[in-house]
C-alpha cells in the first residue's frame, strides 16, 4: 500500500492576474491560514484506470491526518494478495469521493467484508425489492402480478426509502398502522359517496327543481374521490410475507444482516370467511336486509337442481356441471382440453388453466403443484362430453375457416378460449334468472365440496379432487358445513329410534319416583362364624 500525504492550499489569488497563488502564497508560513487536504492512491480499476482518494477542507492538520488514518484502516482490511477484496474497497472509496459522503465506519465495513455482504450498506429497501422482483423468474404470472402491487402499493411508499441494512420491527408496524389509519379514512369516503349517490338516484328527473338538485349531486361526486377497496386484515398477511421472503433472499445473499424483522411483526387478527348453507332462514334474512350471511355460501343439493335444471339447455351446461360435481376452479374449467380426456376411462386430467390478468388470459400452469390431478367422471357426465365433442365439431364445420383450433373442450362459438371473467358474469346473469338466492361462481366449486361430504365421501378424497395440498384446507373451509352435517347426521341417528321421540313427547309433568333398589338383587345376610371371622381379622 502507497503512503498517502497530506496537502495544504489557500484560495489567495494574484490581485494582478487573478490566478491562484497555490504554494507561493506568502501567508501559508502561518499555520493558521489556508486548509489541509489528503491525497491516498487506491488500487487500480478493473480497466486499469488509475484511481485516487482526494478530500480537502480539513482546518488542521490532525483531522487530515485522522481522516488519512480512516482511509488506511480500510484499506487494510483484505490481505496484500487479496485482489479481489482490495479492488471492492477501492470502489467504496471511489464511492465515497464521488458521492462526497462521509467514510463507511471501520468495524461494520470489516464485519460485512468478513462476512462477504455487499460493502454499499446504501441499498434502500426499495432498490432491493425492485432488485429481488426483477429476478423471480419462476413466478407465475398470476403471483408476480400480485407481488408486484404489494411492492408498488404498500412497501416502496411506506419503507422503499429506508435503508436495507437499518430496517427494524417498528418500522413494518408503523406501515401497517398506517394502513389500518387509511382504511378508516376510505370507508368514511366510501360510505360518504354511496349516501350522495343513493340521494341521487332517489331523486327523480322531472321538474326544474329536481333537474338542479340531481345536477347538485353529480358535481358532489366528481369533487369525492372514487370508490376504493380497503386493505382487509386477511390482506395484510400477504403483504408482510412478500416483504419477508424478500428479506429473506437478502440475507441469503449477505446483503443485509441475518435478521428479518419482517418475521416478527405481529398483525392484528382476520378472520376467513367459512362456507354457509343456503337454509331457509338465511334466505328470508338476506331477502330483508340485502346482506348475505357469509361472503362463501353454498347452495343445497335441491337448489344446485334447481339450477342445473335451468341451465340444462346452455352451451355451457357442461361446464357447470364440471365445477359442480367435480369442483374444478374456473381457469381450470374453461382450460380443459380435449386431449386431457379419456372417455374410456370416464376421466379428466387437470393440466392447465386459463389465467386472467387483469383483463388478459393467458395458458398456465394449475394454481399449486397439487392442483395437477386426475378426476373421475359420472356415466352422465362422461356422455354428456361425447355429445358436446359431436356439437362442437358441428359448430367447427359451420364456421369453416373461421373456426379457431384452440384445443380446449369448452369455447366460444367459433372455438376461441372463453374469458374467465365473462364466464363469472354469465353465471351471475343465470343464477338471478333462475331465482336462486346468489352465490359467486367460485362458490360452486364449494357446492361440490359439500355434496361430496353430505354423501359420506371422505375428507381425503374431497381434499384430492379439490386439488388442496393438505387435508386440513378443506377442513378450515368447509367446517361450518362439517358441522351442519355432523347435526344432520344426530337428526338420522334420533330418527332410528321413532319411540324415543314418542316417549320424550308423553313425558308427564310429575315423574314417579322409583325404587330402584327393589331392581338389585338382594345379599344374604353374613352368618355368625363369618362376622367372627372378620373380628379376629381385624
Amino acid at each position: 500500500m502507497k503512503k498517502g500525504t497530506i496537502t495544504r492550499r489557500c484560495r489567495c489569488t494574484d490581485p494582478e492576474t487573478g490566478k491562484d497563488l497555490g504554494a507561493s502564497c506568502p501567508k501559508l508560513q502561518s499555520r493558521r491560514h489556508g486548509t489541509f487536504g489528503v491525497f491516498q492512491e487506491l488500487d487500480p480499476a478493473q480497466d486499469g484506470r488509475r484511481r485516487r482518494f482526494r478530500r480537502g477542507g480539513f482546518e488542521t492538520s490532525t483531522k487530515a491526518q485522522e481522516e488519512l488514518g480512516k482511509v488506511r484502516a480500510l484499506m487494510a482490511i483484505p490481505e496484500e494478495d487479496d485482489a479481489w477484496g482490495r479492488a471492492q474497497i477501492s470502489d467504496l472509496l471511489e464511492d465515497c469521493v464521488k458521492e462526497k459522503t462521509p467514510l463507511p465506519d471501520y468495524d461494520e465495513t470489516r464485519r460485512r467484508f468478513q462476512t462477504g455482504q455487499s460493502l454499499n450498506s446504501k441499498t434502500t429497501v426499495g432498490e432491493w425489492l425492485d432488485t429481488w422482483l426483477a429476478g423471480r423468474k419462476r413466478l407465475r404470472r398470476g403471483g408476480a402480478s400480485r407481488y408486484e402491487c404489494d411492492i408498488r402499493v404498500h412497501l416502496k411508499p411506506h419503507l422503499g426509502h429506508l435503508r436495507l441494512d437499518k430496517l427494524r420491527v417498528h418500522h413494518i408496524d408503523k406501515m401497517f398502522d398506517a394502513i389500518n389509519e387509511r382504511n378508516i379514512e376510505i370507508q368514511e369516503q366510501n360510505a360518504q359517496r354511496r349516501a350522495v349517490a343513493d340521494e341521487l338516484k332517489a331523486t327523480p328527473n322531472k321538474g326544474a327543481k329536481n333537474r338542479a338538485r340531481r345536477k347538485w349531486f353529480r358535481a358532489q361526486l366528481d369533487a369525492m374521490p372514487p370508490f376504493r377497496r380497503v386493505t382487509g386484515l386477511n390482506t395484510q398477511p400477504h403483504i408482510r410475507d412478500t416483504l419477508r421472503a424478500a428479506l429473506n433472499v437478502a440475507i441469503a445473499q449477505q446483503v443485509m444482516p441475518a435478521f428479518n424483522p419482517a418475521a416478527h411483526v405481529e398483525l392484528l387478527p382476520g378472520t376467513k370467511p367459512k362456507a354457509l348453507v343456503w337454509t331457509e332462514e338465511r334466505i328470508a334474512r338476506w331477502q330483508e336486509t340485502g346482506k348475505r350471511p357469509s361472503p362463501v355460501m353454498v347452495w343445497t343439493p335441491e337448489q344446485t337442481a334447481v339450477f342445473l335444471d335451468f341451465v340444462a339447455g346452455d352451451r355451457l351446461y357442461l361446464l357447470w356441471r364440471l365445477i359442480a360435481f367435480r369442483g374444478t376452479r374456473r381457469g381450470e374449467a374453461c382450460g380443459v382440453r380435449w386431449e386431457d380426456y379419456s372417455a374410456k376411462h370416464c376421466s379428466l386430467a387437470i393440466a392447465t388453466q386459463l389465467v386472467q390478468d387483469g383483463w388478459e388470459v393467458h395458458e398456465g400452469a394449475p394454481k399449486t403443484d397439487s392442483g395437477l390431478r386426475l378426476i373421475a367422471l359420472d356415466g352422465e357426465t362422461n356422455e354428456g362430453l361425447l355429445t358436446h365433442k359431436a356439437r362442437q365439431q358441428t359448430e367447427r364445420e359451420a364456421w369453416g375457416e373461421g373456426w379457431q383450433n384452440t384445443g380446449r373442450i369448452f369455447t366460444q362459438e367459433d372455438g376461441s378460449l372463453l374469458h374467465p371473467g365473462k364466464v363469472s358474469d354469465l353465471f351471475e346473469r343465470l343464477v338471478e334468472a333462475a331465482g336462486l338466492p346468489p352465490i359467486r361462481l367460485h362458490d360452486l366449486r364449494h357446492v361440490a365440496a359439500t355434496l361430496m361430504l353430505a354423501a359420506g365421501v371422505d375428507i381425503k378424497v374431497v381434499s384430492e379432487t379439490l386439488g388442496h395440498s393438505d387435508t386440513r384446507i378443506t377442513r378450515d373451509i368447509y367446517q361450518s358445513v362439517l358441522d351442519d352435517l355432523a347435526r344432520d347426521a344426530a337428526e338420522k341417528v334420533v330418527q332410528l329410534v321413532p319411540h324415543a321421540r314418542k316417549a320424550l313427547a308423553a313425558v308427564p309433568d310429575v315423574v314417579p319416583q322409583v325404587d330402584t333398589t327393589s331392581r338389585l338383587p338382594r345379599m344374604a345376610p353374613p352368618r355368625k362364624d363369618d362376622a367372627a371371622q372378620q373380628n379376629r381379622s381385624a
